[in-house]
C-alpha cells in the first residue's frame, strides 16, 4: 500500500471495532457459563473468529442475531474435539485456552500459525503443570503445538512475574475447576477484563495488595451464570486516530471506548505530552468504564518517558506512542518493555528499524528504545513484519511525513481491525 503526505488533518465522529480482550473473553466466559449469554457489538476479526471456532469445535452452540452473539453455557462441560485446535495468530485464543482446556478431563492438542508458534508458552504451561494438568509440546511444552489433558486440579498461589493477563487469566479460569483457592500476584497490575468479568457472570474475585505486588483470587466450585455483555470500543484501536489528530491537525471524537484504568494508559500518557484528550459521557457499562474520547491538535506534543510500571497499561500502544515520540520536542524514551520482544513480532526491533528509516534518531536496548525528536519523518518502505500494530501504526507516521511511504503487509491489520482503511478514509480531510 502507498501513502502519500502529510495528510491535511481530521474530523468527525466514530466508533473504532470493538475490544479485542473483551470480545475474546466474553464468548469464552459465555461458553463457561451456565444458561444463554448475549454479546453485544462483538468483534469480528481474525484473532475473536479463531477463539469462537474453538469454542464451537469443544461444542459450544453459537448463533448471530444482528450484531449480537448468543451463546449456549456449557457449564465447563465440554466435547473431546475431534481435531487439533487452531489458535491462528493469536496469543490470547491460545493462552487462556490451555486453562479452559486443563479443567476437562480428555485429550486436545491446541496450535497455530507459524508466528505464534515461535511465542513464549511456558509461563502458562508451567503453573497449570503445579495444578494437576497435564501438558506437553515443543520445547518441552514451552512452544504451540501443546497438548493438554485435564483433570482433577489443585489450587494454586502463583506469581506472575510478568504481569500477563493471558496467564492470569488462564489461571483463574483454572481455578473455578479446581479444590481450594488458586491466587495470581503480580509487580504491576496487568489489565483487569477476567476479574470484571467473572463477576458480572456472578463469580465472586477476591482482590488485595501485598508487598509483591497486585494478588487476585478465587475459589474452585464457583457457577458461571449467563449474562449480557456489551463489547465497548478498543482503546488500541482508538489510539491510532487519536496520533493521526495529534500529529496532521483537527479534531475526534471515539465513541464508546473503553477507558479502563489498566488500558488506558495511552491517552494519560498523551495529555502528559501536552494533548487535548478528554473523557465525555462517561458511564459503565457491563462492569467496564467507558466514554467517548474527545481529542483536538493542540501543537507540537514534548517528550516524555514510560516506566516499567506503565508498560502493562499501553503496552499495545507503543508503537503508535513511539511514533508520537519521533515527532516530540526532546527525548523520549520506553523502559521495562522486554514483553514486546515476544508479540506477533518483536515490536522493538520493528519500531526501531522503521523509525530509523524514516529519518528519526532512536537507540535500541533490550527492554525498550530512547527517542530523540525530529521536526519531520521521511516517507520510506515500512516492513510490518505482518504484526497488525505495526502496519497500523506505520500508517500514522505515514500520513504525516514528506513523500511517498509503502506499507508491506496492510492485509495484516485484518487480525484486529478489517476495516481500519476504510475508517482512516472517512475522517481525513
Amino acid at each position: 500500500m502507498r501513502l502519500e503526505g502529510p495528510a491535511r488533518g481530521v474530523l468527525g465522529r466514530i466508533r473504532v471495532p470493538s475490544d479485542k480482550s473483551v470480545s475474546h473473553r466474553a464468548v469464552i466466559l459465555g461458553a463457561l457459563a451456565r444458561g444463554k449469554t448475549r454479546i453485544r457489538k462483538w468483534l469480528v476479526s481474525g484473532d475473536t473468529l479463531a477463539t469462537l471456532d474453538i469454542m464451537r469445535s469443544l461444542g459450544t452452540k453459537v448463533e448471530r442475531e444482528g450484531e449480537d452473539l448468543i451463546v449456549e453455557g456449557r457449564d465447563f462441560e465440554f466435547d473431546e474435539p475431534g481435531n487439533v485446535l487452531d489458535a491462528k495468530n493469536s496469543g490470547t485464543t491460545a493462552r487462556i485456552l490451555m486453562g479452559v482446556l486443563s479443567t476437562q478431563r480428555f485429550f486436545s492438542v491446541i496450535t497455530g500459525d507459524g508466528s505464534l508458534r515461535k511465542r513464549p508458552m511456558g509461563r502458562v504451561t508451567e503453573p497449570l503443570r503445579r495444578m494437576g494438568a497435564k501438558l506437553d509440546g515443543r520445547e518441552g511444552g514451552t512452544r504451540l503445538p501443546v497438548a493438554v489433558r485435564g483433570g482433577r486440579l489443585r489450587g494454586v498461589d502463583h506469581f506472575n512475574e510478568k504481569s500477563s493477563a493471558q496467564v492470569k487469566s488462564a489461571l483463574l479460569i483454572a481455578g473455578l475447576r479446581a479444590e481450594g483457592r488458586t491466587s495470581v500476584t503480580e509487580p504491576f497490575r496487568s489489565r483487569d477484563h477476567t476479574e470484571r468479568m467473572l463477576r458480572a457472570f456472578g463469580v465472586e474475585v477476591e482482590e488485595a495488595r501485598t508487598e509483591k505486588g497486585f494478588r487476585v483470587s478465587v475459589e474452585g466450585g464457583g457457577t458461571l451464570r449467563g449474562t449480557e455483555v456489551l463489547c465497548p470500543a478498543d482503546p488500541s484501536s482508538a489510539s491510532f486516530f487519536v496520533a493521526l489528530c495529534l500529529l496532521s491537525g483537527g479534531e475526534l471524537t471515539l465513541e464508546e471506548v473503553l477507558v479502563n484504568p489498566t488500558r488506558d494508559g495511552f491517552f494519560r500518557k498523551v495529555k502528559e505530552m501536552g494533548a487535548e484528550v478528554r473523557y465525555e459521557n462517561l458511564r459503565e457499562v457491563s462492569g467496564e468504564p467507558v466514554a467517548d474520547v474527545y481529542v483536538r491538535y493542540s501543537g507540537r506534543l514534548r517528550g516524555v518517558g514510560v516506566t516499567p510500571e506503565e508498560v502493562p497499561g499501553l503496552i499495545d500502544e507503543i508503537p503508535v506512542l513511539a511514533v508520537l515520540m519521533a515527532l516530540a520536542e526532546g527525548t523520549s524514551e520506553v523502559k521495562g518493555a522486554g514483553e514486546l520482544r515476544f508479540k506477533e513480532s518483536d515490536r522493538i526491533r520493528a519500531v526501531v528499524e522503521n523509525l530509523r528509516s524514516m529519518g528519526a534518531k532512536v537507540e535500541e536496548f533490550e527492554d525498550g528504545f530512547v527517542v530523540e525528536g525530529v521536526e519531520k519523518l521521511r516517507g520510506s518502505l515500512i516492513r510490518t513484519y505482518s504484526d497488525h500494530r505495526i502496519a497500523m501504526a506505520f500508517t500514522v507516521a505515514g500520513l504525516v511525513a514528506e513523500g511517498e511511504t509503502v506499507i508491506d503487509d496492510p492485509d495484516c491489520v485484518r487480525v484486529s481491525y478489517p476495516g481500519f482503511f476504510e475508517d482512516l478514509r472517512k475522517v481525513i480531510l
